[in-house]
């Protein structure tokens, strides 16, 4: 397996409050992904990069959740090994055993046994 991309997103209800602050930090949206259906939720994802090619993405969401959260996303070019890597080091699908696939990528957001989170995903080609 090898990892394409790993960068840090932010899980949050206020996803244009930090697109604000980041674009004043040199950030631009480079894409947005809306209405994609994550565990009987309706989500938005908000990919921004500065001119150094560092990558944020913003994942807008309606869940219940007490504060914005931070994790890590991993770009992978196999998903299947990926996912077995992280179980074997305890790591759960937050979303049960139910992936994220859309026509461009299949994901799983994964939470470690201490609490932090992996969003592994593989674009489809």
């Amino acid at each position: 397996m090898k990892i394409t991309s790993f960068d840090p997103f932010i899980d949050t209800k206020q996803a244009n409050d930090i697109v604000k602050v980041f674009e004043e930090l040199g950030f631009e949206r480079s894409h947005t992904k809306d209405g994609i259906e994550i565990a009987d939720r309706n989500d938005k994802i908000i990919r921004m990069k500065n001119a150094n090619c560092f990558h944020l993405d913003l994942l807008q969401s309606d869940a219940d959740i007490p504060c914005d959260m931070v994790g890590i996303r991993m770009n992978v070019d196999n998903f299947d090994e990926a996912y077995k890597i992280l179980q074997k080091h305890g790591f759960k699908n937050l979303y049960g055993e139910e992936t994220v696939d859309t026509k461009t990528s299949k994901a799983a957001m994964m939470i470690s046994p201490s609490g932090f989170r992996i969003s592994i995903i593989q674009h489809l080609k």
